[in-house]
């Protein structure tokens, strides 16, 4: 029997596993011990892995639509030149824009640079990632606060906080190996502190529950600045040594009193006072937040709301401090860093003439063929293609017509593209209904490459079981398309994963992510690397646990961290006499991921969890409207499309507010096409609507 430690490929925790292998079948799966992220433990998803494509597998082979609507399988060849020659035909027919990508946060770090240069470098094209419907918002607001993408924690801050508050974030159920560690913490004294509408799993578990109103988050926190600063609860040292613009800032919240934050956020004066308190008499204080800030209209100033209170009370580049966002999956950070989308390969900006070189001199290519600015956005390029202007798409390992907001308008877009490739283990995911190519691949216990955490650590996924005949990577499949275009010279160097991995390294010298120290032989069962790992001074970052920011020095021009606030703006779409009621989205349980089809051959989750869409109401609510425990309702919102769901009853949910799983279809029917300003990150969860009865029979 074999072990092989692998990384698992659902959340950013990235845990990981020792996969016992004989005879091709794996016998058992173990959490990896002495692991610094999971050290022994995994949750029901990583567990099954095993899983998936047992018992729902697509055929091998890649196949066609044709003229009458049915698929014709052909050989990978065959696939990747009708790939290669429509979106060269559309191309030439339309312009180099006229064709897109839509990657995942679950593909590797070489799978994202591979189907960069494919797309961005030699087609000129754009390429986004589901990655914006998540982790936008924190990257804006760490490269305009901090200079560059650089999150600066370790997992371990959350054993050494005394007071560890959670803003948007439900780990209990999103990340439960995180929530483990928080449940470790022995500090003396230590509060755990919610700020949610929702009386979240997290928030049951808290010491403190601070049940605002939905979207005053941001109002919340220009309050509590303004009220620290009155109370001059600050580190006037680290503000003066570290930081800029403060005093702008300080005059800025003036404007945020106390009485205007009790009217806006719905918590009582006494509250709001005491949460001030609670910030000021911890001596260790860490602000964590995910989808809850992410995800909103003005999303990018929430979290640099919650960089402010951390940079002034001076509790960043401590052990137990930071404002510390969260990674919903697996590989974001990878995205981050690695896809060519945002930023170069490694960061930097596609118009720096030292970077172009940089990165030219790299790849071995002119540095005509690089990409010359960032993609269009997630949003602009399904707009683009119900326009008319994009006729052709290719997605990765993602399920746009499912995840997408308001996401009838992906249903649309699909309908009129020339080419739409869906690369995918499932031929069953909602996104191939109307695909014209689909392309089978295998899952990650099958695959080899590079992730990278949450907390920007490295870490090894290696193949766990044989190829099967006809079995091939997400990575193979796009160097199989980029080979059919005539890439020719343009791919030496990227011939497997691994040489894939050691262009990337080059390409990260030198910059705040610099990983040239780390080797794809040195990650094999390693404790997992941390970036920065530069060449040369590996002997110095041996500590498994490193965090950025302790010597004061961020990746400003300055070296200094930045304030950044604006006014506080008005919610662009308000409950309204027609539509009275919110309806909030999150996920549903720990054994669900997404939109369920990584899961779906899992008989534990499926045993547990509702098969039809359902969302919480709150008793009162109900009662009012005549609705039981179990009743169908058809919900109606305000973007046009209505949807049925199943109501559980929940004191845990607001009265007036609504509740809804995202792994079911109709939850993201009725998300707004609304985008923060910045990030154009999806506004997914407060979405105005009204609701009746529906007869179960009529509905079913």
């Amino acid at each position: 029997m074999r072990k092989i430690q692998s990384t698992c490929n659902y959340c950013a925790l990235d845990c990981n596993l020792d996969f016992y292998e004989e005879n091709d079948r794996i016998i058992k799966i173990v959490p990896t011990k002495g692991y610094p992220v999971n050290d022994g433990f995994c949750c029901i998803k990583g567990l099954s892995l095993d899983k998936q494509q047992q018992t729902v597998k697509p055929n091998s082979l890649p196949k066609i639509r044709q003229a009458d609507g049915s698929f014709k399988e052909v050989s990978w060849d065959e696939g990747f030149q009708h790939v290669a020659d429509e979106l060269k035909r559309i191309q030439a027919e339309y312009g180099p824009e006229s064709v897109a990508g839509i990657s995942t946060g679950q593909l590797t770090l070489e799978e994202f640079a591979i189907f960069g240069h494919v797309m961005r470098n030699y087609l000129k094209t754009n390429v986004d990632g589901n990655t914006r419907l998540c982790m936008a918002t924190a990257v804006v607001a760490h490269k305009q606060s901090y200079g560059f993408d650089a999150p600066g924690y370790t997992l371990q801050d959350l054993e050494l906080s005394d007071r560890i508050i959670f803003i948007g974030a439900n780990p209990v159920v999103a990340h439960p190996i995180l929530w483990g560690r928080v449940r470790q913490n022995q500090v003396e004294g230590q509060k755990i502190i919610v700020i949610d509408p929702r009386r979240s799993e997290t928030a049951m578990n808290a010491d403190h529950w601070y049940g605002l109103n939905w979207r005053s988050d941001l109002l919340l926190l220009y309050t509590l600045a303004n009220i620290l600063i009155e109370r001059d609860w600050l580190d006037h040292k680290f503000i003066e040594e570290h930081t800029e613009k403060f005093e702008d800032f300080k005059e800025f919240v003036k404007n945020y009193d106390l009485e205007q934050g009790v009217k806006g956020t719905g918590l009582s004066q006494e509250q709001i006072l005491e949460l001030a308190e609670l910030i000021h008499s911890g001596k260790r204080v860490s602000f964590w937040w995910t989808m809850g800030v992410n995800q909103g209209y003005e999303a990018v100033r929430t979290a640099q709301a919650i960089i402010n209170l951390a940079l002034m009370t001076g509790n960043i580049g401590k052990p137990g401090t930071g404002a510390n966002s969260i990674t919903g999956q697996c590989n974001a950070m990878g995205s981050r860093a690695y896809s060519n989308t945002a930023v170069f390969f490694g960061g930097g900006d596609f118009t720096n003439p030292a970077r172009r070189e940089r990165i030219a001199s790299v790849l071995g290519v002119d540095q005509s063929m690089l990409a010359e600015k960032p993609t269009k956005t997630y949003n602009q390029i399904i707009e683009g293609i119900n326009a008319g202007e994009i006729k052709g798409l290719w997605i990765l390992c993602t399920n746009p017509r499912h995840s997408w907001t308001n996401n009838e308008t992906f249903a649309s877009a699909a309908k009129k593209l020339e080419l739409f490739v869906v690369q995918d283990i499932y031929d069953t995911i909602e996104s191939a209904e109307d695909c014209t190519v689909f392309f089978p691949v295998v899952p990650g216990i099958k695959k080899e490459g590079t992730y990278i955490n949450l907390e920007r650590r490295l870490s090894a996924m290696r193949p766990v079981l044989p190829r099967g005949e006809n079995e091939i990577s997400d990575y193979e499949a796009v160097l199989g398309v980029g080979r059919a275009l005539g890439m020719g010279d343009a791919l030496k160097g990227w011939e497997t994963p691994r040489d894939c991995f050691n262009l990337m390294r080059e390409c990260s010298r030198n910059m705040p992510c610099d990983i040239t120290g780390v080797t794809w032989e040195g990650l094999e069962g390693s404790h997992g690397i941390q970036w920065p790992y530069p060449e040369g001074k590996e002997e110095q970052n041996r500590e498994e646990q490193r965090r950025l920011y302790g010597d004061g020095q961020f990746f400003t021009p300055s070296k200094k961290a930045q304030f950044m606030f604006e006014e506080v703006r008005d919610n662009p779409l308000p409950t309204t006499d027609e539509f009275p009621w919110v309806l909030n989205t999150g996920r549903g349980s720990v054994g669900q991921w997404h939109t369920q089809s990584r899961t779906k051959e899992v008989k534990f989750v499926e045993d547990v969890s509702v098969k039809k869409a359902y969302l919480y109401m709150n008793p009162a609510l109900a009662t009012e409207h005549g609705v039981n425990e179990m009743d169908t309702i058809r919900v109606y919102s305000v973007n046009g499309q209505d949807a049925v769901f199943l109501v559980k009853l929940t004191d845990n949910v607001r009265y007036g507010e609504l509740y809804a799983p995202i792994h079911y279809i109709e939850c993201n029917k009725l998300t707004p096409s609304i985008y923060d300003s910045y990030s154009k990150e999806p506004s997914y969860k407060a979405t105005p609507v009204r609701f009746e009865k529906a007869d179960p029979v009529q509905e079913g």
